[in-house]
């Protein structure tokens, strides 16, 4: 389903953003909970002590991105309309300005997942626990962050087709 407004090239509406914003945000969720299951089958593999949310140190900061990842899609009345307005202040314009090429939908989807998952990861990380586990922290949280984005802006290019709305030029007037 493509969308056209009137000759404009356009996202017509909010809702392949919408729908965009929603998928990052289960993405997230998904990728954070398969990422936390085989962190601790690695752990539990190779006799390490587990290791839990909020604990000190590194690895208890890549722990604490994990679970704070896969907990993503319970908080979605916060997290969808925050990645909503990153999207139509990012990729949402793209197709306005006559964007049509996929790698700038998929690097700027890219930029704005670490962004957004890898800080809040690391606030929450740096102030419950310290610098050590903000940096475990931001850097799971950037990785799952950075995944989802991709798949994301993949989702929001296939959606509202700018190539083909280039060529597909419609003069009528009504």
């Amino acid at each position: 389903m493509k969308i056209h407004c009137g000759g404009l090239i356009s996202s017509g509406s909010s809702w392949p953003l919408f729908l965009s914003a929603l998928a990052a945000c289960l993405g997230v969720f998904l990728i954070g909970g398969v990422g936390l299951a085989l962190a601790l089958l690695v752990q539990s593999l190779i006799g390490l002590d587990r290791v839990g949310m909020f604990d000190t140190g590194f690895a208890g900061g890549i722990a604490t991105g994990l679970q704070l990842s896969a907990m993503n899609f319970f908080l979605f009345l916060i997290t969808v309309p925050a990645a909503w307005i990153a999207l139509g202040l990012s990729i949402g314009r793209m197709p306005h300005r006559g964007i049509a090429a996929r790698r700038p939908y998929l690097r700027w989807a890219a930029i704005l997942g670490p962004i957004l998952v890898g800080g809040t990861t690391c606030f929450f990380g740096m102030s419950v626990a310290g610098l050590a586990t903000g940096a475990g922290a931001l850097l799971s949280g950037a990785s799952v962050g950075a995944l989802s984005g991709i798949g994301c802006g993949f989702l929001f290019y296939m959606i509202v087709g700018p190539d083909e709305q280039l060529r597909d030029v419609d003069i009528s007037v009504f």
